[in-house]
């Protein structure tokens, strides 16, 4: 082990040490950053593994009032060395991450994020954890935290869960529950990729209020399904042109004119269906990762609804509900509270975490004194008050109320990849077992 990388370990522990053993203001700001980032017992890692992820997260990422928690350690320290200062200051850039091990060395691992498909040279800091990554493999999935230690290397952060090599329905799975339990650091090390995709969803809400004349629409659900098609065909469409793609020209002819392979749009093409709307997918952005448009296409059970009432918000996404015309229904009606199913929706719209805080903003624009009646009455809080109360309700209930990555965001490429190629593999493996048993979930 080098000079830098065992100096790294020592100042590490020094870190854990000044934050696990203080008290007052920094020690409340952990018990308030790990309440806060622990998740349901449904839905969690193992509970030691959070733990100890969620303090290693705060050591990076914690702050006490205005000051960062390495800000206070590097001030509790005023005799380290400019290099030690300097060494400790670029852990603000460790982040987490779904990593594939990419390559064995003798002190590490060659890693791949599979979220911006960086490569980072990655090091245990004690000899100790080297040995028990011994066994890690070619293509193991690792989710773990890494810090900088030098230009060319970084070191493992905290504790790292080992998933095994996972096949691309599986690895599909896990990044899924990495989106759902990591949002906020889907591309910690790509932020132009992040820039992109919130800008993917303003652009797609600005398509839909001008194709549809609204932000919110609501319409049977088969027809919600053809509108929704041409919407997105439009998309293409505008896409092609902007790329300045001609249409009539071949997929090879597309190809070498944009400098791209043929295997890059062939990817997708089986999936897609057609070339030409695909071609608008490969080429959505300009830099070199190409970002792709998830399609829309909603599942047989909005299909087949009576209403759908879509929402789209240019940083809250696109929503989808097959209720709420009912939930409008039912409070616009005189003898609403008489309605047995307003606790049913009033508890299913909180107990959703598809139905986020913003639907329950336009249901309180929309419905101020109906809304607060009926929560008061479901709640059993007679004081609940809309205007001083509402906060709190949607923390209560784990809604965020700030918007985080939408489903409708763009992708890199590779993920869209990996998606529609598991995608493939799960309705490949549903139709020989059809007979046998009934499909399981997939995913989407």
């Amino acid at each position: 082990m080098d000079a830098v990388l065992e100096r790294s370990r020592v100042l590490k522990q020094a870190l854990i040490e000044f934050v696990l053993e203080a008290e007052g203001e920094l020690a409340e700001a952990l018990e308030r950053y790990i309440a806060a980032g622990s998740r349901s017992s449904n839905n969690r890692y193992d509970a030691s593994f959070e733990q100890n992820l969620l303090i290693d997260s705060f050591l990076t990422e914690g702050k006490v009032g205005d000051n960062t928690v390495l800000d206070l350690f590097l001030a509790s320290q005023p005799d380290l060395p400019e290099t030690d200062r300097t060494l400790v200051s670029n852990w603000q850039r460790s982040f987490i991450g779904l990593f594939a091990v990419t390559e064995i060395l003798s002190d590490g691992f060659e890693l791949m994020n599979w979220f911006t498909a960086k490569h980072y040279t990655v090091k245990p800091n004690d000899p100790i954890t080297l040995e028990e990554m011994a066994r890690f493999k070619i293509g193991e999935i690792l989710l773990s935290r890494i810090a900088p230690v030098t230009d060319i290397y970084w070191m493992f952060s905290g504790p790292c869960k080992p998933m095994g090599n996972l096949g691309k329905p599986k690895l599909a799975v896990a990044i899924g529950n990495f989106k759902e339990n990591h949002n906020n650091a889907l591309y910690s090390d790509a932020p132009d990729l992040l820039e992109q995709a919130w800008q993917s969803v303003e652009q797609y809400h600005q398509n839909f209020v001008e194709f549809f004349g609204s932000d919110q629409v609501t319409l049977p659900g088969y027809q919600l399904n053809k509108k929704m098609t041409d919407l997105q065909e439009i998309i293409t469409k505008r896409h092609l042109e902007a790329a300045g793609i001609d249409n009539s020209k071949s997929l090879a002819e597309i190809a070498k004119e944009a400098g791209v392979t043929e295997e890059e749009i062939a990817a997708m093409a089986a999936e897609a269906g057609d070339d030409s709307k695909l071609v608008s997918q490969i080429f959505q952005g300009n830099s070199t990762t190409k970002m792709v448009m998830p399609k829309v296409d909603l599942p047989d059970t909005l299909k087949k609804a009576e209403q759908v009432t879509v929402f789209t918000h240019p940083r809250w996404g696109q929503t989808l509900l097959p209720t709420y015309t009912k939930f409008q229904t039912i409070l616009e009606s005189e003898d609403w509270q008489d309605n047995q199913e307003v606790e049913k929706l009033v508890r299913k719209y909180l107990e959703d975490s598809a139905i986020n805080a913003f639907i329950w903003k336009r249901l309180a624009q929309q419905y101020p004194t109906q809304l607060e009646k009926a929560l008061q009455i479901v709640l059993k809080r007679p004081e609940f008050r809309l205007e001083n109360d509402f906060n709190a309700l949607m923390k209560e209930f784990n809604k965020s109320l700030e918007p985080e990555l939408p489903e409708i965001a763009s992708v890199p490429l590779h993920l869209h990849n990996l998606f529609q190629e598991a995608l493939g593999e799960v309705n490949k493996s549903k139709s020989k077992g059809k007979s046998k048993k009934p499909a399981g979930k997939g995913f989407r």
